[in-house]
């Protein structure tokens, strides 16, 4: 076989993300799937599910890699075109060795990349890096596999319907971004009782309408707007590729992920007792403080998808997720982001009860803090100068975690500063119980990046 390289910009920590025809192309696609393939013969798996989002780039790199994987003699399950949700879920129907998504996510529409699962686990970080070297090696397997049309959104859609409880009807707005959940979604309302109204539910790879992430304040500007105009119960929105939640309250009120956690914690803690709920190290102090007062036990962890499915796998937490909207039910599910799955599970908690989830929200103790703060630092440089932070910090006495980054603890609050694993930035956040904590607390964290001769926007 002839050795392929990569882009090295393309061989992120999550998974393989780059620029169709600057950094990434078919040829790539191809490589990949031979070299995903060489894998799975290894560890003698003879098959694999393979599905793509609605950017117009994705059918061709799906034909370009089923191309590569058959060529290795693995089988083929084409689930088609959907969320990337649907393509984990296939990997446990389907009983295949692993899953490739070809998707975007809530990049634009230029981009396109693959997030892959092998033997039931999430594939990144060095396993990216082997896939990498294998290919520049060119030792691929050699056979002569089959593909074969596997749709599955039918059985996805009774999937995601079996564990919802039905009680009080509910008014719901759902945006869909024109991203890849647009036809399960409307198949999931059809089938549920009260009020639903779809935004932008037509599989649309440009994003005519509004770019395709919920973490973003301005792209729910339009649920927000329709929520209030059509006194709905809440709003709920995906991403492109359906693996990340945006929730809005009856007032058009957002919800963060930290929010949303520690509302979805209470329906699992009442029925598993002292269990481990993880969030990532961004989130707010009320999450982890909310999961301990209701019984639970709260683990902070590293940010990353993939980082937070293989410690939930090894702690057996049913609950997790991350402030970029990434939710993760072990509990009755199968351990992987599904943000529809998480919206029937919302649901679930406000058709028991009468309590609105404005309510929910307002139950909350109040906490001011920053969004998320990103500025540039390069790739090369971005690692070592968190370290430098580090060691400022424990030389000075100061009370912080460095699971992922340094998360400083002080009488105020806490700020964070970590090194982003997929763009050359790092990432800072602040949170006190008040103005005058807050404005101390970033005036700790601008000293701290000077202090470590890191150039820094004012906060």
């Amino acid at each position: 076989m002839t050795a392929h390289n990569f882009d090295p910009s393309i061989l992120r920590e999550y998974d393989i993300r780059g620029i169709v025809g600057e950094t990434l192309f078919e040829a790539d696609a191809t490589a990949i799937g031979r070299a995903f393939g060489t894998f799975l013969t290894q560890i003698g798996q003879s098959n694999i599910a393979v599905g793509c989002d609605g950017r117009e780039t994705s059918p061709p790199m799906k034909k370009a890699l089923i191309e590569g994987l058959t060529s290795t003699g693995i089988d083929v399950f084409d689930i088609g075109m959907g969320p990337t949700p649907m393509l984990y879920y296939a990997t446990y129907e389907l009983n295949a060795g692993g899953g490739i998504m070809i998707t975007g996510s809530h990049n634009p529409p230029s981009h396109n990349g693959f997030k892959m699962m092998l033997d039931g686990k999430s594939f990144y970080g060095s396993q990216i890096q082997e896939l990498g070297a294998l290919c520049a090696k060119g030792d691929f397997a050699i056979g002569s596999g089959k593909s074969v049309d596997s749709p599955l959104i039918a059985k996805y859609v009774q999937r995601l319907l079996k564990d919802f409880n039905p009680g009080r009807d509910l008014s719901i707005v759902w945006d869909c971004g024109n991203g890849a959940t647009g036809e399960v979604l409307r198949k999931v309302v059809s089938e549920l009782p009260g009020r639903h109204l779809l935004l932008y539910e037509e599989i649309d790879g440009t994003f005519p309408n509004h770019h395709p992430d919920p973490t973003v304040e301005e792209n729910l500007q339009d649920l927000i707007r329709t929520v209030k105009g059509v006194d709905a119960d809440l709003g709920i929105a995906f991403d492109g590729d359906g693996d990340r939640i945006g929730v809005v309250d009856g007032l058009g009120r957002i919800l963060w992920g930290d929010q949303l956690l520690a509302i979805l914690a209470r329906e699992v803690l009442a029925t598993r007792p002292g269990a481990a709920i993880i969030a990532d190290v961004k989130a707010s102090q009320i999450l982890f403080d909310a999961v301990e007062k209701l019984g639970g036990t709260p683990i902070m962890w590293k940010t990353g998808h993939s980082l937070i499915k293989s410690k939930m796998q090894e702690v057996k937490a049913p609950l997790a997720g991350e402030m970029s909207g990434h939710i993760f039910y072990n509990d009755h599910y199968y351990g992987f982001d599904d943000a529809l799955y998480v919206a029937l599970r919302l649901m679930n908690i406000l058709v028991a009860t009468d309590t609105s989830l404005e309510n929910m929200r307002d139950q909350l103790p109040e906490m001011i803090n920053t969004p998320e703060l990103r500025f540039d630092c390069p790739d090369s440089e971005k690692f070592d100068a968190v370290t430098r932070i580090k060691a400022d910090l424990a030389a000075a006495g100061a009370n912080f975690s460095d699971i992922d980054g340094v998360r400083v603890n002080t009488e105020d609050g806490w700020w964070l500063l970590r090194a982003s694993n997929t763009q050359a930035v790092l990432v800072a956040r602040c949170e006190a119980a008040d103005e005058a904590g807050l404005a101390r607390l970033k005036i700790q964290l601008q000293a701290s990046l000077e202090k470590a001769n890191i150039s820094a926007p004012d906060f």
